[in-house]
């Protein structure tokens, strides 16, 4: 079976290398939070070209660009499982498909690199012809060959794999100098929970000088349901939603903002002393689950269960059929099974239920105060933490490849040694015109900017940034998603 390397950007991956950056120095950024003056980090190090503007006291916008358009497509074959790599056995028997198809198939093989949490993994792909920006239109034809040879392809921009790139990039990024902004952080979950909303939106209700969007949301429950973050959210001192054990988040108080891991715990305490913990915040109810709403929720607690409607003096004020509204000033504990059997023994009708909620930061085990000007975000994978690169992709929930080696728009956040925040909004799947970041890339340009603690939000086609109710990023999907969670800069 004759086999050919494909050749330029398609050649024989090996692991990406973490370069030594340039570390800004501790008295510089003690006086202030600066835009670096060394080589823009990533690719072959250009010269990046960046235009500044002033938002507000302590706040500074970037527009920065980098790189050029050298990549160019080729045609990717799916394995039997659906994704575009497999064994290097699997691999051999798709491309041996392809050659019987008339066509010659190349098998590159590509490292994703280790993380700090998830070794590195070895795969092989099979990938026909290499053409270049302008022709990918002959691409295409030559996946249309082999769909007729019924074989599963599919066109790729090699920008988008994660390996050697030339870019380009375009990069929103804020910078917020703790010695002279004067204005506050806040986590907005819009108008509920439940519904999800723009960035523009929430950050125009609030009216905020600058918001970007927050951590995942949950795409995996009913559609109504869709804002619900995966995490942690606290708005002003209130949980929103639980925690995801040892998972990154974003803690806010006032003009402070900390990153850190969280655990949440939420346990009902009726009055006849019996306890049971409450298994979620928010969201919708697994088989025999205890689920606390609130009036934020947004939509109607799940059907087939028992709500026990709690006042603001923790009186309950009666029990009732699943699959209702919560009232304004109330609280729901919903059960059922189980958590349906505790309600109807330990929830009585005047009895009194203390919900005891508790969020703990686990790099100090200290639980946090939940004082109005407490707000969190929950992240979504942990980039750098004391000025180094550590990626804690497997225990955020991201140790694929899509996510660790392939480029995609990012939102990153970071925090200085003087605690001055850093937003950053990498564009990313428009060929030709910036290729986003992979989460070695963006870890690595978030210590360019200085951050000595960083951590990844949501990014794809949430990733947004709004400056003076102006989106100045370009989100993937040609306008604005609607996101679970956002991170909004107060004036105040």
């Amino acid at each position: 079976m004759s086999r050919r390397t494909l050749a330029g950007g398609l050649a024989i991956a090996a692991a990406l290398t973490l370069t030594t950056l340039p570390v800004v120095s501790v008295a510089a950024e003690q006086a202030s939070v600066r835009f670096p003056s060394a080589k823009f980090p990533l690719g072959t190090r250009p010269a990046a070209t960046k235009k500044m503007t002033t938002v507000a006291q302590g706040i500074d916008l970037y527009d920065v660009r980098a790189g050029t358009s050298t990549d160019g497509y080729t045609v990717t074959v799916l394995m039997p499982s659906g994704r575009d790599y497999g064994t290097l056995p699997t691999a051999e028997a798709k491309a041996a498909e392809v050659e019987a198809a008339g066509e010659t198939p190349s098998l590159q093989k590509v490292i994703r690199p280790g993380v700090a949490d998830a070794p590195s993994q070895t795969v092989y792909m099979v990938r026909v012809g290499l053409w270049s920006f302008k022709d990918k239109k002959k691409a295409e034809k030559t996946a249309k060959r082999l769909k007729k040879a019924d074989l599963k392809v599919k066109v790729d921009y090699l920008g988008d794999d994660g390996l050697k790139t030339t870019g380009p990039w375009n990069v929103k990024v804020v910078m917020i100098d703790r010695k002279t902004f004067r204005g506050s952080y806040v986590a907005s979950l819009g108008k509920s929970v439940a519904k999800r909303e723009t960035v523009s939106s929430m950050a125009k209700a609030a009216k905020a000088l600058v918001g970007v969007n927050g951590g995942f949301f949950n795409i995996h429950t009913a559609k109504a349901l869709r804002g619900e973050p995966v995490g942690a959210s606290v708005v002003n001192g209130k949980l929103l939603s639980e925690a995801v054990p040892g998972r990154s988040a974003v803690v806010l108080r006032g003009r402070s903002a900390r990153i850190t891991e969280l655990r949440t715990t939420v346990t009902a305490i009726s009055q006849d002393g019996e306890q049971s913990e409450v298994n979620g915040v928010n969201r919708a109810a697994a088989t025999d689950e205890l689920i606390l709403y609130t009036e934020e929720y947004g939509a109607k607690t799940p059907t087939g269960g028992t709500d026990a409607v709690i006042d603001a003096d923790g009186v309950v004020v009666g029990l009732r059929a699943s699959g209702k509204k919560i009232t304004k000033g109330m609280r729901v504990l919903h059960g059922n099974g189980v958590g349906a059997d505790w309600l109807d023994e330990h929830a009585w009708r005047g009895w009194k239920v203390k919900i005891d909620t508790k969020v703990v930061d686990l790099r100090t085990d200290k639980a946090l105060k939940l004082t109005p000007e407490l707000n969190v975000i929950a992240g979504g994978v942990g980039l750098v933490r004391n000025g180094e690169v550590r990626i804690t992709a497997k225990r955020d929930g991201h140790d694929s490849m899509n996510m660790i080696l392939r480029r995609h728009p990012r939102t990153l956040l970071g925090t200085t040694r003087n605690g001055s925040l850093i937003l950053a909004a990498i564009d990313g799947r428009q060929p030709g015109v910036t290729v986003g970041a992979n989460f070695v890339e963006a870890a690595q340009f978030m210590r360019w900017l200085g951050a000595k603690q960083a951590i990844n939000l949501d990014g794809g086609g949430s990733t947004a940034m709004v400056v003076d109710n102006k989106v100045v990023n370009r989100p993937s999907d040609g306008s604005e998603r609607g996101i679970g969670d956002a991170l909004l800069v107060l004036p105040k």
